[in-house]
């Protein structure tokens, strides 16, 4: 069972409900908003909304988003970290072949600098070990890239190719 993470001896990560998902599509905006080159539409978001609900009302599947509520205001996150779980054909690294992949983690711009972040993450992390997850990949950002060292990961020579459909 996932354990409540504190922060400051503060208990404030949980798992995020249906009843969060207009505020996990906000942060997960922020978070695109501050890659190089992201797409700053919010298109997007609208026809995103009913399956993200729909996900997040999966208790026991394969995606999981851990969030911290905003201190200062009711009804808004201040972070979240957002993962899921799949599986792959093993390999010596991770024989079981299950792999976890964080896409999504963003701290709203005034409650930075607070370990909301790094409470997320470990709450997520500790989801993809109960879940039996072998290896966890993710993009990082520059200016997140010491976050997730911190955490254990570390580049690979793993180069990305990518086709829409």
């Amino acid at each position: 069972m996932i354990a409540v993470v504190s922060v400051r001896g503060m208990s404030l990560v949980r798992r995020a409900t249906v009843e969060d998902a207009r505020e996990v599509i906000r942060l997960r905006q922020v978070m695109l908003d501050a890659i190089p080159g992201g797409d700053p539409s919010t298109e997007w978001q609208a026809a995103g909304l009913p399956r993200l609900g729909a996900r997040l009302a999966e208790p026991d599947g394969d995606f999981a988003a851990f969030v911290v509520d905003h201190p200062d205001r009711p009804e808004a996150l201040a972070a979240l970290a957002v993962g899921t779980v799949e599986y792959r054909i093993g390999k010596a690294a991770n024989p079981g072949g299950l792999a976890g992949y964080v896409f999504s983690v963003a701290t709203d711009p005034d409650a930075r600098r607070r370990g909301y972040a790094r409470a997320c993450m470990e709450s997520l992390l500790e989801w993809f070990r109960e879940r039996g997850v072998g290896q966890v990949d993710l993009t990082a950002s520059p200016e997140a890239e010491p976050l997730y060292a911190s955490l254990g990961f570390a580049r690979t020579p793993v180069p990305f190719m990518r086709l829409p459909l």
